[in-house]
């Protein structure tokens, strides 16, 4: 079973594209939520900072946190990615914020994924990642670059990616996650 971070952003979509390859899911919503037995975690789009403001005064942050560096497999896109470099700090790289620009910045595209092959990407205000933490950068795979920048890793089994797949109707990216 995945938990979805359902505080802000787009969790129903993510929820949506999980539940058409089959995989059960229910939200995260509050503390008791997120001490729920679960298999897998989503941390969705929206605006990272509401969403850790939000994650701090609903108390879930040290139940999260523990979670992620546990080993629970994690999908983050997006202002979830935000959430796992900056906000729990358990994926050792740098992210830019907002490094395509504003909204007018947003834009799609179809990329090399790693292990995947070419999928769909949509950009929205979108981060990137600037740099691998050199400590670890051995065990940071790198999965995606577009235009020069890195915009998706995989560490242990963290998933970081800047674009949202739940965007687009093509679900290797979530078949992917459920294996990892």
């Amino acid at each position: 079973m995945t938990a979805v971070l359902a505080v802000q952003g787009d969790f129903a979509e993510h929820e949506a594209a999980l539940r058409a390859l089959g995989e059960p899911c229910f939200e995260i919503r509050q503390k008791r939520d997120a001490e729920k037995g679960f298999d897998r975690l989503v941390l969705p789009g929206g605006e990272s900072t509401v969403q850790r403001k939000l994650i701090t005064a609903l108390g879930m942050y040290d139940t999260l946190k523990e979670r992620i560096s546990g080993g629970t497999p994690t999908l983050a896109t997006c202002a979830g990615l935000i959430l796992l470099a900056d906000c729990f700090r358990t994926l050792p790289v740098t992210v830019r914020r907002n490094a395509y620009g504003r909204q007018t910045g947003s834009f799609y595209t179809e990329g090399d994924f790693a292990g995947i092959g070419t999928i769909p990407m949509t950009f929205i205000r979108a981060p990137y990642i600037e740099s691998v933490d050199r400590h670890k950068a051995e065990e940071v795979q790198i999965k995606s670059v577009t235009d020069g920048h890195i915009t998706g890793v995989q560490y242990g089994r963290q998933l970081g990616i800047s674009f949202h797949p739940e965007m687009d109707k093509d679900s290797r990216l979530y078949a992917y996650f459920l294996s990892v």
